[in-house]
């Protein structure tokens, strides 16, 4: 077993420089990345991601609408955040809120006109900046590799928990 065998690796406490290298080139370039793509999404929509993020789940559920607690879930958000995110939303019409009509106390969120219209208008320019900033600047066996490390990535967090 060499120094570089996932067995041996996994034992070590700590990452060696060449790793802690490479994760801050990960950590800084994908922060910078998410950084330009809001800024791309605020300017051409006044949506921010978090915003879109709703938006999205909200336009492909069924009936363009869902439960707080599983939108919450679905776009990996604690319930607190979403509740305050959501008050934004609906005070600038995005979004509605009522009583779910199958759960006592359960609220139910709803997709607006105006949310749908402000999310059908940002969806391209989003879209455009995805293809530009990420698609383009990557080979196809580099998308394909960028997909098996973020699923190998999810996976572990999966198994480690959140914590």
């Amino acid at each position: 077993m060499t120094d570089t065998t996932p067995g041996r690796r996994r034992g070590r406490q700590l990452p060696t420089a060449e790793e802690l290298r490479v994760w801050r080139d990960f950590i800084e370039t994908t922060a910078a990345l998410s950084s330009r793509l809001e800024s791309r999404l605020q300017g051409d929509s006044a949506l921010s991601t978090g915003d879109y993020a709703v938006l999205l789940a909200l336009s492909e559920a069924q009936g363009q609408a869902m439960r707080s607690s599983d939108l919450a879930s679905h776009i990996g958000w604690e319930r607190s955040r979403l509740s305050h995110h959501l008050g934004r939303m609906e005070r600038r019409g995005l979004i509605r809120r009522q009583e779910c009509a199958t759960v006592p106390r359960g609220a139910e969120v709803l997709l607006t006109k105006v949310g749908a219209d402000a999310f059908a208008g940002a969806t391209f320019p989003h879209l455009h900046a995805i293809r530009e900033l990420f698609v383009d600047a990557l080979t196809p066996d580099q998308i394909v590799a960028a997909g098996e490390i973020a699923a190998a990535l999810r996976a572990r967090l999966d198994v480690v928990g959140k914590g």
